[in-house]
């Protein structure tokens, strides 16, 4: 058995989405004055690796602790884009050198390579964004969920979140944003885990991600 963790660890110093601020993880309970210790965790359900539904942007619609634990769970896919310049759109070119791999994954996860700048300014930078025709067949192709290694499936400089409007307006589908390691999964399917928080009403929540291999292969 194989795992790779494809998730950012949460702390105080951590980038967050602009304008957002950072988490706090506070001393609640200590050792010495309680004979345990308990942390309280103050932060934004956007934090960090984490998960969108449906109702990040819609009101009424589909929350995260409304999802079947199913849905995320499945078999997934790198787009492998890190040698695309800054402000790249990620096209059906790219998606298409995988074949039918890419059209039976659950997840599409694209790695640009951004995850190396974590913890800079850069971060926050012109990353690549997939364009109108990846969109379309994420959503044709009935996917479960699409995952990115950078702080948004939209530009930065995008406030409309037009990317996340179309994905999530009609469709049940999830978003994972600041993944890491996406480089270590090689060019077939495997198995992914992205499990959020179960939390009432969760329009999104920090998730731990993780890619799996086991002795018979994920197809």
């Amino acid at each position: 058995m194989k795992v790779i963790d494809l998730t950012h660890t949460i702390r105080e110093d951590m980038p967050v989405y602009p304008g957002t601020e950072p988490p706090k993880l506070q001393p609640a309970s200590t050792y010495e004055k309680d004979g345990f210790q308990e942390t309280l965790y103050t932060m934004f359900s956007h934090t960090g690796t984490h998960m969108d539904p449906p109702a990040h942007l819609f009101p009424g619609r589909t929350t995260l602790d409304q999802f079947d634990a199913s849905h995320f769970v499945g078999r997934a896919l790198v787009i492998h884009c890190a040698d695309l310049p800054e402000g790249a759109s990620i096209s059906m070119e790219r998606v298409a050198r995988y074949g039918k791999k890419a059209e039976i994954a659950d997840f599409l996860l694209f790695h640009t390579g951004w995850n190396q700048k974590w913890g800079t300014s850069a971060y926050f930078g012109n990353y690549p964004v997939i364009d109108d025709d990846v969109v379309s067949y994420v959503l044709k192709t009935g996917k479960k969920g699409i995952g990115f290694d950078v702080i948004g499936v939209d530009p930065i400089a995008d406030g409309n979140l037009t990317r996340h409007k179309r994905l999530f307006a009609d469709h049940e589908i999830v978003n994972i944003e600041n993944l890491t390691n996406l480089e270590l999964c090689g060019d077939d399917l495997f198995w992914f885990f992205a499990l959020p928080m179960k939390v009432l009403g969760s329009d999104g929540a920090p998730v731990r991600a993780v890619a799996f291999w086991d002795d018979a292969p994920a197809r």
